[in-house]
Formats: structure tokens, C-alpha cells, sequence
């Protein structure tokens, strides 16, 4: 069997986005599996499906937190429970941070995975801002991008390439037929296959044949 292609359509202002972000990271490394990592604008699938964010509705807000809690212990990701308010998530946009991490999947792929830890990293675990450029830069210089090349990249945010690409990865998420994020899309047996959501990797393993070891897998050593 040759390897299967995983896609994780994922936005920043999602928390279990993260958890499935973190896991599957992992996974590449253990399953036969090549990850592509998609960044995409939740805004834009939510307004187009008519979903609503949890966070809205404020039983499921208020359930939404203590679930938080107990996922970033379970998958051991470091989001900042005590610190975090729904206000902060409702009222963020992260359009600019996702064209930025779109420019750099365009132009330096091999960045994109620290760049997207890093965005969660500051929006999660510091609750702080990821809209304004000089914060986008902060996030940018963490994940080991140069500040030339972070000045070349939020030039490129405003360009029709840039936003025409984060558009067209969105709506093929929607023509998958994801409502929300994170959505992920195993190419099987000729196939797409979409999973919803942060505890469908389990899931996932199952339909390709792969064993699931927990959210924090210890990778196996090499055979002597």
C-alpha cells in the first residue's frame, strides 16, 4: 500500500483545530501517512454553511471551556484555560494571520508548521492578539522566519494571489463538506474521506487501516 494523503483544513481561532493539529503531527511521523497541512478561513465556511460558532450559544460557550480544560491536559497542549474568554475568541478575526500563513505556504512551505504552532501559541496559551501586523511579526520572528522575509510575506497579504488562494482552500473544504474546523480529509482507496473535528482521529486511523496509541503516541525506536 502506498501512503495516504491526510489534508488538515484549519483556521487559528480554533482550539480544536490545534488538538488536531498537534495530534496529527505526531502521526506523520508514525502512521503511512503524508500530512498537508491546508490553512483555511473558518469565518468563510461558517458564514457560507450557516453554522454558528460554539462560543455563541452560551451553554455550549460555558461547556466549551471546561472541555477545553480537559482536552489540553488529555492531548497535552498547552492551552491557557484560566486565562481564556470566549470574548477574546468571538471577537478576534484572524483573516490577516491565516493570508500570512497562506503567503508562507505559497512561498516557504517547510514554515508553516511552526507558524501556525506559534499563532495558537500566542492566541491560546498568552491569549493575546494576532491581527495586527507588528503581533503577526512577533509570531513570524518566533517561528525562526527572518525579518525581511516577515516584511516581504505581510506585503504579500493585500495581493489578489494571496487572497484569491485562501478563498479557493476554503470552498474546496466546503465542497468536501466541512461546516467547521478542524476538517480533515483522508485520500483512501480512491476516495475523500471527511472527519470533524479533533477526536475523529482515532476515526481516521480505523477507516486506514493504522493503529490509534493515544493523542500522545511515544514514537516507536528504531530496530537494532
Amino acid at each position: 500500500m502506498g501512503r495516504t494523503l491526510v489534508e488538515l483544513f484549519y483556521d487559528v481561532v480554533s482550539p480544536y483545530s490545534w488538538l488536531g493539529f498537534e495530534v496529527l503531527c505526531r502521526y506523520q511521523h508514525i502512521w503511512n501517512i503524508d500530512l498537508r497541512l491546508r490553512p483555511a478561513f473558518l469565518g468563510g465556511i461558517m458564514q457560507a454553511t450557516g453554522n454558528k460558532p460554539p462560543a455563541l450559544l452560551p451553554k455550549r460557550g460555558e461547556y466549551m471551556l471546561k472541555d477545553m480544560k480537559r482536552m489540553a491536559k488529555y492531548y497535552q497542549v498547552p492551552i491557557n484555560i484560566a486565562a481564556l474568554d470566549l470574548q477574546h475568541i468571538i471577537g478576534s478575526s484572524t483573516l490577516g494571520a491565516m493570508r500570512f500563513i497562506t503567503a508562507v505556504d505559497m512561498t516557504q512551505p517547510q514554515y508553516v508548521e511552526p507558524l501556525s504552532r506559534e499563532f495558537w501559541i500566542r492566541f491560546f496559551s498568552q491569549c493575546g492578539d494576532v491581527s495586527q501586523p507588528e503581533n503577526i511579526s512577533t509570531v513570524a520572528k518566533k517561528a525562526g522566519l527572518s525579518s525581511e522575509l516577515t516584511q516581504k510575506l505581510l506585503e504579500m497579504i493585500s495581493t489578489p494571489a494571496v487572497k484569491n488562494r485562501l478563498r479557493e482552500t476554503t470552498e474546496e473544504a466546503m465542497k468536501y463538506g466541512a461546516f467547521g474546523m478542524p476538517a480533515v480529509v483522508a485520500h483512501y482507496n480512491g476516495e475523500p474521506h471527511l472527519f470533524f473535528g479533533s477526536d475523529r482521529i482515532e476515526l481516521l486511523g480505523s477507516v486506514i487501516g493504522e493503529k490509534w496509541l493515544g493523542p500522545v503516541p511515544s514514537v516507536p525506536s528504531p530496530k537494532m
